[in-house]
């Protein structure tokens, strides 16, 4: 672990450029106001939800804040803020709470790269893979699509990793696992490792575990990290070679591809290149023919009012005729279903008469007739006293059964024999009454389609007269809305080939942008190499430097009795003589917030490839605010000598720089740098982040 602190001198700030002039910002709430630089700064965060969305804005005047503060009541989501705003950044994670699954679908990151508003989007619910980012603000239009970045893995050209570390001038660095072995496997830097140095969230706050010592890899990493954001880490020409290298291929390949998307480019829209009319033009042109066409309407409508009795006429003509032509279709449609129908009965009929005559022919059940004189019976025959009531012969007890079961069955069959007649005589009256009813329709379709013939020729009459009177005074509009509408779809087409235009000019200017990306940071490792010297000198400067604001900051926040700050080679903070983790917990606490700050406040001054902003949560841990209070901090220590510092360092030498605070209560001096304050008191909105889950929710959520 020795030897991983040889590094080389401190490289002069690539971030500055020639001309640059500093402009002092405001001691509170001040406004970054210089020429943008190299690095990242927070805009606008949005998170954004079914029904509404959730913003937190730092900027002021369009210009992004100097000092930003968070503050709230505990559990307000102060630190879900932070959280998100490092989501958006790359992170694997983003707060689960249940308001924020509920409500929330994606985040949303206004950042400046390199002084130019971008927006990244992350999906919400499942952590995404994927970040989305296109150039412009959450309220402009977007002037481009946007481009799809995956998470993971963070060294791919094309990750959001390997953007935001372009925007630090730290693209393609790679860090050795063992630094004392030459021909060590090396990984790549993650913007999730430099994002120990911009983010320090409340867990690591008076920790004890601050610098990774529990994990080796993580605490040999994050040293790692500090040399690479200073340029003082070991084999820096070698890591210089191969980044130089790396991007030498890179460079060529983004040539090749220019070169075949102009090439695409000049064969498919030779027209694309020549700086034709933008969208925009066609779009105000045809929004003037569109307010063209509505005049033009206006002033037919008034040329014509004086036909206004003629239009109701031919109005009251129509309604006439539709009716007509309703009551005749409604004939026509009775007689096509009535016709079938009487051809129904008219078959009944029929059949009722083949009924009646096989009833008078066919009669197997009962004998009726005398078979001797054939006159009709009086009554059926039948069995009487054991003898057959027509011939007298004795008869056996089967035969006895028999002429009485056939005299029974007659007498059944005749019971349920239809009555033909009568069904015969309905059938006849209902087919004269529908007969009747086809007859009267018949005779009333001639007259109804005489009546709709009128009605559809006095309808063409009076739309003819109306004709007549305002064909002179319509013409002229005819023939301008003609006009109109063939220009309409000819910008229409233009603006179609302008839009497909500036998409290619797009594709073109963004492979353009990467070849000068990479030829500029060519040229600035190649002059950085150089320059190069003795690691381990340079590193011990940086250090000293480190440790001696670390001093400062220690002495400006009357930390009690102290002596002897320093920070030692391998990163660890003393004082008094012992480590950090010796200290109590109020003492860590601002132990652990002057590394941070020292680290900051070094890097932003000396041009550092640090992305430039620095995001603190819970300052007074500790400290009389939450948590376990240490009485003694607590005492000598005012929260005010926090804040006093970091404005006064904000308008002297920091005004480059962006610090997001999130704090439970800030003190007043800083109050005109609150951006949001959240107050868990429905009364007092916005209540927290998602402002509207509130207590009474919570209530009932619990009851369920």
């Amino acid at each position: 672990m020795a030897q991983a602190g040889r590094t080389r001198r401190t490289r002069s700030c690539p971030h500055e450029r020639p001309g640059a002039r500093p402009v002092a910002g405001n001691v509170l709430g001040g406004m970054i106001t210089m020429e943008p630089l190299p690095g990242i700064r927070i805009r606008r965060l949005r998170l954004v939800g079914m029904e509404r969305s959730y913003d937190v804005d730092f900027t002021a005047e369009q210009r992004v804040r100097n000092l930003s503060v968070i503050a709230g009541a505990f559990s307000s989501g102060k630190t879900a803020v932070l959280e998100f705003i490092a989501y958006g950044l790359g992170a694997k994670r983003h707060p689960r709470h249940q308001e924020v699954l509920r409500r929330v679908r994606s985040c949303l990151l206004e950042v400046e790269l390199s002084g130019e508003p971008h927006v990244i989007e992350r999906s919400v619910g499942e952590p995404s893979k994927i970040a989305f980012i296109r150039r412009g603000t959450l309220d402009s239009r977007p002037t481009s699509r946007a481009e799809s970045r995956p998470i993971d893995p963070p060294g791919a050209p094309e990750s959001l990793s390997s953007l935001l570390l372009s925007h630090c001038k730290l693209e393609g660095v790679q860090l050795r696992e063992a630094p004392t072995n030459s021909e060590s496997r090396t990984d790549p830097l993650s913007f999730r490792d430099l994002m120990w140095l911009a983010f320090l969230p409340n867990e690591r706050v008076a920790d004890k575990n601050f610098l990774f010592e529990n994990d080796y890899m993580r605490k040999h990493k994050l040293r790692q990290v500090v040399d690479v954001a200073f340029g003082v880490h070991d084999d820096r020409a070698v890591e210089l070679g191969q980044r130089i290298q790396e991007l030498g291929g890179r460079l060529n390949r983004a040539k090749a591809e220019l070169a075949a998307a102009r090439t695409f480019v000049v064969e498919q829209a030779p027209t694309a290149l020549d700086g034709e009319p933008t969208p925009a033009v066609h779009e105000q042109e045809l929004a003037d023919i569109t307010s063209q066409l509505t005049e033009l309407d206006r002033r037919a409508q008034a040329g014509t009012e004086f036909a206004a009795q003629l239009r109701h006429q031919h109005k009251e003509a129509a309604q006439t005729s539709h009716r007509a032509a309703a009551v005749l279709r409604d004939c026509e449609t009775q007689l096509q279903r009535l016709m079938p129908l009487r051809a129904q009965y008219a078959d009944d009929l029929l059949k009722l008469g083949m009924l009646g005559e096989a009833q008078q022919i066919f009669d197997p059940l009962s004998v009726t007739t005398c078979p001797a004189c054939l006159n009709r019976l009086s009554a059926p025959p039948t069995a009487d006293n054991g003898r057959c009531s027509l011939c007298r012969h004795e008869l056996t007890a089967a035969e006895g059964a028999l002429v009485l079961g056939t005299a029974d069955t007659g007498s059944q069959a005749g019971d349920n024999r239809v009555d033909v007649a009568a069904e015969t005589r309905s059938t006849k009256a209902r087919l004269k009454e529908i007969t009747t009813y086809i007859d009267e329709l018949g005779a009333s379709l001639a007259t109804l389609k005489l009546r709709a013939e009128e009605a559809a020729v006095r309808e063409e009459e009076a739309a003819a007269a109306l004709d007549a009177a305002t064909s002179p005074s319509v013409s002229p509009f005819l023939a301008a809305r003609d006009d109109l509408h063939r220009r309409r779809e000819r910008v229409l087409r233009q603006l179609e080939q302008a839009e497909s235009a500036v998409k290619l000019r797009e594709g073109l200017a963004k492979r353009a942008d990467a070849v000068e990306r990479h030829e500029a940071q060519i040229a600035r490792l190649r002059e950085e190499l150089a320059r190069l010297g003795d690691a381990s000198h340079d590193r011990d400067r940086v250090i000293a430097k480190i440790s001696g604001r670390y001093g400062e900051l220690l002495r400006a926040w009357r930390y009690p009795k102290v002596s002897t700050p320093f920070i030692k080679t391998d990163l660890t903070p003393f004082v008094r003589g012992e480590p950090y983790q010796e200290a109590s917990s109020g003492a860590r606490t601002l132990l652990t917030l002057a590394w941070q700050l020292a680290v900051f406040e070094i890097a932003v001054e000396a041009g550092a490839a640090h992305p430039g902003f620095l995001m603190i949560d819970s300052p007074q841990k500790n400290l009389g605010h939450g948590g376990t209070l240490d009485a003694v901090i607590a005492d000598a220590v005012a929260i005010d000598d926090f804040y006093h510092h970091l404005s006064l360092w904000l308008a002297e030498r920091g005004s480059r720089a962006q610090l997001i605070v999130a704090d439970n209560s800030p003190p007043p001096l800083v109050e005109s740098s609150v951006v949001v304050r959240y107050s868990r008191n429905e009364d007092r909105p916005p209540y927290g982040l998602i402002e509207d889950e509130t207590s009474a929710d919570e209530e009932a959520e619990a009851d369920a």
